[in-house]
């Protein structure tokens, strides 16, 4: 067990390798500090828009699917209802026979 690597310290190796790349990455850009803020900048945008029209995407369908299911549970209901009505009449008839 004391070759193993706790959590913590595989979390803290982690955090520093990614400290490291991220060190690296900057002074390996090729691109001035503005111009990189600026791509960056850019690119969230983009992906903010691109959740967005994906967000509502879903949220149509989805609502498409409750109208759709609202539809088919009353579909049911008036089936039942009939079915209802239909044990009612005929236990009435029966009766009245009897």
């Amino acid at each position: 067990m004391s070759n193993e690597s706790s959590a913590g310290e595989k979390a803290l190796y982690f955090v520093l390798g990614a400290a490291i790349g991220a060190a690296t990455a900057l002074l390996l850009a090729p691109r001035s500090g503005v111009e990189t803020r600026k791509l960056i900048i850019s690119k969230a945008r983009e992906g903010a828009d691109v959740v967005t029209t994906r967000a509502k995407a879903v949220a149509g369908k989805t609502s498409e699917y409750v109208e759709r299911g609202k539809e088919v549970l009353q579909q049911q209901r008036d089936q039942v209802s009939a079915a209802i009505e239909a044990g009612k009449r005929a236990y009435r008839e029966e009766k009245e026979k009897a």
